[in-house]
């Protein structure tokens, strides 16, 4: 089978159970932002400087394609996603959360005004603020569908976005500075 089905000629793309919607639909837009986000770790994951930070992304990558399946499911078909598949839960909401809490203690927060991307000059500083403003286009995404017929109904997908973009800023200030994340 070709990844060119010709499917998206028209300007329509899959979602799951057989649903079509225009390309430019509010729900395509939230799950395209997921998607960029991801792409926008890949650079970070690979030259990250710290252990840590390479955890972080190879942890939540997966969970990003996950929480894709969740926007890929059509309003109204979240229990026949949920039979086989795991909804996006508080847990890795924590676990964002408890790096915050370690970059802090870290470090991380440690700047004088606001920052400026690049400034450092450390690349996974900047990788790392270019995935943070990818995280906020999708939070912004999925928040526009509230109230709308498209409204996500797992709220810890807002929220886990809203914290990894925390983390992610964090994440950028770290990878720029010299001072070890504590246990």
């Amino acid at each position: 089978m070709s990844i060119a089905t010709r499917r998206g000629d028209e300007g329509e793309t899959d979602l799951l159970f057989g649903c079509r919607l225009s390309k430019s639909h509010p729900r395509v837009h939230a799950l395209g932002a997921v998607d960029e986000l991801n792409a926008a770790l890949g650079p970070l994951r690979i030259a990250a400087l710290r252990p840590e930070t390479r955890e972080i992304v190879s942890t939540v990558q997966p969970w990003l394609i996950a929480l894709m399946g969740e926007l890929a499911t059509p309003p109204g078909m979240e229990e026949k996603y949920a039979a086989k598949h795991s909804a996006f839960d508080a847990g890795k909401v924590s676990y964002l959360d408890e790096w915050v809490a370690r970059l802090e203690a870290g470090g991380a927060l440690k700047i004088k005004g606001w920052a400026l991307p690049g400034e450092a000059g450390i690349m996974t500083g900047a990788y790392a603020d270019l995935a943070r403003v990818a995280c906020r286009r999708a939070e912004r995404h999925v928040v526009d569908l509230t109230g709308t017929d498209q409204e996500v109904p797992n709220h810890e997908v807002m929220r886990f976005l809203n914290r990894l973009a925390d983390v992610l800023w964090l994440l950028a200030r770290w990878e720029e500075k010299t001072i070890p994340v504590s246990s």
